[in-house]
């Protein structure tokens, strides 16, 4: 259904650090800044973009949205959440664990990115 994310930040290089621990994780290579400052994340056909804002006014998080990324297994999801708050994450919510909703067992991880961004590490439990 999405073709890309685009994140503003108002610090590329912090969120450089933060996104290349992150999505390590899951088989992304660093990212490369462009000519605009922006740094470019592709996994799996999906593209996440983090970029200073174009009108240059600073960048704001959205009021209750979510970013969540799939995981491959609860380890990774593990390994997300503490590849995060190494790089300058924050923790937020429950620790990552077992969450019973009605879209069956999610084992889940929350971490708000150096901008204040909501993100979710996201593995289906059988």
């Amino acid at each position: 259904m999405f073709s890309h994310i685009m994140l503003g930040s108002n610090n590329v290089a912090r969120s450089k650090t933060f996104y290349d621990a992150t999505l390590g994780v899951i088989g992304c290579e660093p990212a490369t800044p462009n000519d605009r400052g922006r740094i470019t994340y592709v996994h799996s056909g999906g593209y996440l973009v983090i970029t200073p804002p174009l009108n240059g006014e600073p960048a704001t998080q959205a009021n209750g949205g979510t970013i969540g990324f799939a995981m491959q297994s609860a380890a990774q999801v593990d390994s997300w959440h503490r590849a995060g708050v190494e790089n300058g994450g924050e923790t937020i919510e429950n620790p990552p664990g077992i969450r019973h909703t009605t879209m069956g067992n999610l084992y889940l991880a929350y971490l708000r990115d150096p901008d204040g961004n909501k993100l979710c590490a996201l593995y289906k439990a059988a």
